[in-house]
């Protein structure tokens, strides 16, 4: 009975139809005489390939100077950043500096220089920490392996013991990291 069904729906078919697994699709064959004939391509004037060729070096020109209106604008906003990118360390340190000149007015009205020593300690707390909160960082060194990524070596001694063969013995000046990039290499005395 089934077989017979799916005969009867195989054999059901309209024009521009066919049936199939009961889906309709419709039939996309043209008949000869509606076929349409080539295109021939259109012929332009000279007047309408001029407009075409103005139109377009409108556009292009328009174009062209956008971008160097966004390149210029780029550039600009660099050099204000570059400008102003310190602003804020800057303004961080200010309180520093004043600190040091109440210092240097407070060394010359007292000559107890243990409260003059105190004194300039706490501005170097102060202002480390400002470094410190900004990214950077002390690339320790001494006792530490040669390690040219961080240190420049300026002499060589002699170690004085075994242990300090290829290290660092000593520190002439201290280097930096600001955000783990080396700003400064640590200049430093070797052990050979």
């Amino acid at each position: 009975m089934k077989q017979k069904k799916n005969t009867e729906k195989a054999e059901k078919k309209t024009e521009g139809e066919i049936v199939t697994d009961n889906i309709a699709e419709q039939n996309a064959t043209v008949a000869p005489e509606q076929e349409e004939a080539p295109a021939t391509p259109k012929v332009y004037t000279e007047e309408e390939y001029q407009l075409k060729v103005n139109e377009l070096n409108d556009k292009y020109l328009r174009l062209y100077s956008e971008f160097d209106n966004f390149r210029k604008r780029t550039l600009k906003e660099k050099i204000d950043l570059s400008r102003t990118a310190s602003e804020e360390v800057i303004k961080e340190l200010l309180p520093v500096l004043d600190d040091f000149d109440r210092a240097l007015a407070s060394m010359e009205a007292t000559d107890k220089v243990e409260a003059v020593k105190e004194g300039v300690q706490l501005i170097h707390a102060k202002m480390k920490s400002i470094f410190t909160s900004k990214g950077l960082k002390e690339i320790r060194s001494i006792g530490e392996d040669f390690n040219t990524d961080f240190h420049e070596a300026i002499t060589s001694i002699p170690a004085p013991t075994e242990e300090l063969k290829n290290k660092v013995v000593d520190e002439i000046q201290k280097g930096y990291l600001l955000h783990d990039k080396v700003i400064r290499f640590s200049k430093v005395i070797t052990g050979s």
